[in-house]
């Protein structure tokens, strides 16, 4: 893991230097960050492997705020991010991680639970991130560029949209419990509640409908969803 870099902002030294050091004896290297704007910076320069960010930050650029634009930049979006907040209510959970978050730690959490949270993002962002594009009866999604298009347009989508969809794409033909998409496209340590997967089921197919291919995302009576271009598989 020495080639990983876990770059750690929050505008609080003491809780900058401590994660530091127990991220250093699992065995990664840490950059640090005490703002939005020097964060942004080390990004582009550095590229790490993926971002501690807090919640809260000065100079007027929430660590929200500074997730939604790495989300939108091509260049970055790929990076994954773990927000780290003293806010736990669901709603602010659920905020983060429309904002393109990977995963969501509140203060105060175990630094043994961080560093395996972190295992756990690095090991699904790099099962998404293979090079081989995937198409799906013309509804096509490339890894490399993040994009899904249908023909020649490009479908607009948030990130938890596009994780979800991508593994969908490369687990097709299987049913999926809303506990194992949890699990699989946000963490298993995630504490959202399951309807939040049905809220997202619903925004991914608003955007493939125009194409046709919102009945790809298929309901399963009494077990969940799957992915699926059969024309002989009906809909639960």
């Amino acid at each position: 893991m020495k080639d990983d870099y876990i770059l750690i902002v929050d505008d609080e030294l003491p809780i900058r230097e401590m994660i530091h050091t127990s991220l250093d004896m699992a065995g990664f290297q840490c950059l640090q960050a005490e703002d939005a704007k020097q964060a942004h910076q080390m990004i582009v320069d550095q590229r790490p492997a993926l971002i501690l960010l807090d919640w809260m930050m000065p100079g007027g650029v929430s660590g929200v705020d500074l997730c939604r634009r790495l989300k939108r930049d091509e260049n970055l979006s790929e990076i994954p991010v773990i927000m780290l907040t003293a806010r736990g209510e669901e709603d602010h959970k659920v905020q983060g991680l429309d904002a393109g978050a990977d995963d969501y730690m509140t203060k105060p959490f175990s630094t043994r639970e961080l560093v395996s949270r972190i295992k756990a993002v690095l090991r699904r962002a790099n099962a998404l991130s293979g090079e081989k594009t995937i198409d799906a009866n013309g509804l096509v999604l490339d890894p490399v560029s993040q994009r899904v298009s249908f023909g020649n347009s490009i479908l607009d989508m948030g990130p938890t949209e596009y994780r979800l969809l991508a593994f969908f794409m490369t687990h097709p033909e299987r049913a999926y419990t809303r506990a194992q998409l949890l699990d699989q496209v946000w963490g298993g340590n995630v504490y959202i509640e399951d309807r939040t997967i049905d809220v997202h089921i619903r925004r991914l197919r608003k955007v493939l409908e125009p194409y046709g291919a919102d009945r790809y995302v298929q309901t399963v009576r009494g077990t969940g969803y799957r992915f699926s271009t059969r024309a002989d598989v009906a809909l639960g």
